[in-house]
């Protein structure tokens, strides 16, 4: 999935991610926890804003499609 096809990311959050090498986004994507599975999974149909300084995606857990995010501490 690539972030063209993610309208609802903000531009900065946007400009956040692409600023993230490729191989390091995918293990950020891969590596998020789903309360209800109650284990590490991998995040899907995901959205991003800034808050705080901070990029949070929110998206769909790929098991069991319910809701997961994903905090990427600012610099």
């Amino acid at each position: 999935m690539t972030v063209e096809s993610l309208p609802a990311f903000t531009k900065p959050a946007r400009q956040r991610w692409e600023s993230i090498p490729a191989d390091i986004r995918q293990q950020l994507l891969s590596n998020v926890w789903c309360g209800h599975c109650r284990h590490e999974t991998t995040i899907t149909n995901f959205t991003g804003t800034l808050k705080g300084g901070d990029l949070l995606l929110v998206g769909k857990c790929a098991e069991c499609q319910g809701d997961v995010a994903r905090v990427i501490e600012g610099l």
